[in-house]
């Protein structure tokens, strides 16, 4: 079933909300080991947590964007532990910034976010979690691609103005129940989600968010996604 979420009154923008969080967390600077590379992130686990929930950033992007900073004390606020973190090293992203193709290396970005679920699930602070992705951009198709390899181990997976379509045949093996969340003037991504929603096999929707484009930057609309995504989880995540 496609849903259009229609915007209740703007309760402003994401850059202007600077409000102290009314839920405790603790945080802690983590380094994870990828293969020949270490990964650098953040682990924020406020009081009594239902599950952990993982940031696959998009193209161009990094652990410090303010959207997924912003999502990610949303869903903190709501009781969610997030794990933002860099799926490319700080050499890989200069190169990147140059070549552009590490960014739609999706099976190696899926393999580094199933290395950081791994380390995630055997954390201290992470056991008996639920667990679940946020992926924007080319990191929706990771996540995918991740949740796909994981199957039962990945509770829920939301996307933001993500590229579902690049995770290719690995969308029909997705388990978890998946929230695409597009805007309505992002046109190209919005059809390319509605292909890839048809190839889901589970618990899915498909969320518009009227006038908004790729990087929800109207009044309102980060809101709208922040608010969705953590429904979700809530919804969704089953500790262990």
């Amino acid at each position: 079933m496609i849903v259009t979420y229609m915007n209740t009154q703007p309760r402003g923008s994401a850059g202007s909300t600077n409000q102290e969080p009314s839920v405790r967390s603790e945080s802690w600077e983590v380094r994870i080991p990828s293969g020949a590379v270490t990964l650098s992130g953040e682990l924020a686990i406020p009081e009594n947590a239902v599950g952990v929930v993982l940031f696959a950033h998009g193209s161009g992007s990094s652990r410090h964007s303010p959207r997924n900073q912003f999502v990610a004390r949303t869903l903190r606020e709501s009781g969610i532990a997030t794990l933002l973190f860099d799926l490319l090293t700080h050499d890989e992203e200069s190169e990147d910034a140059l070549s552009g193709h590490l960014r739609f290396n999706i099976g190696l970005l899926a393999q580094r976010l199933v290395t950081v679920t791994q380390w995630a699930a055997n954390h201290p602070q992470g056991r008996r979690s639920g667990l679940g992705y946020f992926g924007a951009s080319t990191g929706g198709a990771a996540a995918l691609v991740a949740a796909a390899s994981l199957g039962p181990g990945i509770d829920a997976v939301v996307s933001r103005g993500g590229r579902p379509d690049l995770a290719g045949d690995a969308l029909a093996r997705v388990e978890s129940p998946t929230l695409l969340i597009v805007g309505e003037r992002d046109e190209l991504v919005l059809r390319l989600n509605e292909q890839a929603y048809a190839q889901l096999p589970g618990k899915k929707e498909l969320v518009v968010v009227p006038r908004a484009t790729h990087l929800f930057e109207e009044p309102g609309a980060l809101e709208e996604v922040a608010r969705l995504a953590a429904q979700w989880f809530r919804q969704y995540l089953r500790p262990r």
